[in-house]
């Protein structure tokens, strides 16, 4: 009989619990948030920290050498200071000393450059249009007069002590200007930690919030998974259940011989349906087999009466041959004889001797001694 349900193989049935049990060990290791593993790179972080960590160091080393370095510049920029300071005044003495024992103007030949006002004490300046000193054709203005002289004095004063403040104005600002450098690059500094504490807390919220939708998502394909399980179970009872109605209400097991037959060829039987033969159908074999039975025992009789018959034949056939060939040996040994017996008569007796031979036969034997 045909197997409705044949065993299945224990090496594939294995193989796919093995499948289902990784597939399990994987959704589990991926969907529960608290045993989920992610891949870090251990020795990269390392790598990079001890990175940042020199890269601080020698940030640090830099800025402490600048430090000590501008202290160093500033010391030796108030001394150099002090000491212009200091020598400043000696300088101008001993210059107006030099200009009076040496640069008289009775000994002086030439004009004397310090002494602006020497050729104005000679000839004065004029007075105006009509100054009564010149006449129409004088000349109104020579080289070295200087109508607005206290204005120049006054302005080169102004220049000059422009020019004397202008370094410590300088200075004044360089400091003023390194007190805003650090007063911003402290704020700069101060705005860059409180962004990085606003970045961390942005990043602590996201992480929540992308730890919430990984549960939720988790809690989701879970309860999806377990809907599915549900529905392929119950689909998997209602086929069972189908199919175990189906076998019960079917031909197969009511033993109806009619189900076994081919509609296409009703001489020939359905081997998934076919139940076995009827007793009536073995009978009639059985009757059919000893029919034959007998016709097969009458032809090996009449075969082997055939058989003892030709052996008969055979033998009786043989018995005539040897029959005759002992009939024509006789006749040709009487006709050798009576030749032989022709040929004796014409030789004289003592040239023949009689032999006996073990056929028995007597052959004559001519002595050749006489020849």
């Amino acid at each position: 009989m045909y197997k409705v349900d044949p065993q299945p193989d224990p090496k594939e049935v294995a193989a796919i619990e093995a499948r289902r049990n990784q597939e399990k060990e994987q959704q589990s290791r991926f969907f529960s948030v608290w045993t989920r593993e992610m891949p870090v790179d251990a020795e990269a972080l390392n790598s990079h920290m001890e990175e940042k960590k020199l890269w601080k160091a020698k940030t640090q080393s830099k800025v402490a050498a600048y430090d000590t370095n501008q202290a160093q510049y500033d010391m030796v920029a108030q001394t150099l200071e002090k000491e212009q300071a200091e020598w400043t005044p000696h300088l101008v003495k001993k210059m107006h000393e030099f200009r009076k024992q040496e640069k008289q103007p009775k000994k002086s030949r030439e004009l004397d450059c310090e002494d602006s006002g020497r050729l104005w004490r000679e000839f004065p300046a004029q007075l105006g249009d009509n100054d009564p000193h010149w006449g129409p054709a004088s000349l109104q203005y020579f080289s070295g007069e200087d109508w607005y002289r206290a204005t120049c004095l006054r302005m080169q004063q102004e220049e000059f002590m422009r020019s004397l403040q202008k370094p410590q104005q300088e200075q004044q600002q360089a400091r003023v200007e390194e007190i805003c450098a650090d007063t911003l690059s402290e704020q700069l500094r101060l705005a860059v930690d409180l962004r990085a504490i606003q970045v961390a807390k942005l990043e602590q919220c996201c992480r929540e919030a992308i730890k919430c939708a990984t549960a939720k998502a988790n809690k989701a394909q879970v309860a999806k998974m377990a809907k599915q399980q549900r529905r392929e179970h119950q689909q998997q009872q209602e086929a069972n259940l189908t199919e175990i109605q189906n076998q019960i209400t079917s031909d197969l097991l009511t033993e109806n011989p009619q189900v076994a037959q081919n509609p296409m060829a009703p001489h020939r039987v359905l081997p998934y349906c076919w139940e076995g033969m009827t007793l009536e159908q073995r009978a009639a074999i059985k009757k059919v087999q000893e029919v034959q039975h007998h016709e097969k025992e009458a032809q090996c009789q009449t075969k082997q009466a055939l058989d003892i018959i030709w052996e008969g034949q055979s033998m009786c056939l043989a018995q005539a041959a040897m029959e005759l060939e002992e009939l024509n040996f006789r006749g040709g040994l009487g006709f050798f004889n009576q030749w032989l017996a022709k040929k004796l008569l014409k030789r004289p007796l003592n040239s023949i001797i009689y032999t006996n031979q073990p056929t028995a036969q007597y052959h004559l034997q001519f002595n050749t001694s006489s020849r």
